[in-house]
């Protein structure tokens, strides 16, 4: 085989590998294509993606805010408790204080 040959050869086998990878890269993109169709409902499911994001980010702010909401009610409720103990506490000691004074008031007239 001569050099002439060789670079014919050569030729050929790479336009055949040319065409072969041509040919497969036309099949797939064929095959793979996607219809306007499929589009369209791609973009419908990202608009309601992104509006269920949207939703999502509204109730989780809603829920922050319900939740600060109650944590000062809570707290505003745990101060009037911690003040009603305390009114009870006094109510005692002094019903406590009255019940010994009567009962020193009955012990000196008796």
């Amino acid at each position: 085989m001569n050099r002439t040959e060789f670079i014919i050869a050569t030729t050929i086998i790479l336009f055949v590998a040319f065409m072969l990878g041509w040919f497969t890269h036309w099949l797939l993109h064929r095959f793979t294509r996607v219809a306007g169709g499929d589009v369209t409902e791609v973009d419908n499911l990202a608009q309601s993606l992104h509006e269920a994001e949207e939703m999502r980010d509204q109730a989780i702010l809603y829920l922050e805010q319900r939740e600060a909401e109650l944590s000062n009610q809570i707290s505003q409720t745990e101060a009037e408790l911690r003040a009603a103990m305390e009114g009870l506490r006094e109510a005692r000691h002094e019903a406590e204080e009255m019940r010994a004074y009567i009962e020193r008031m009955h012990s000196t007239t008796s």
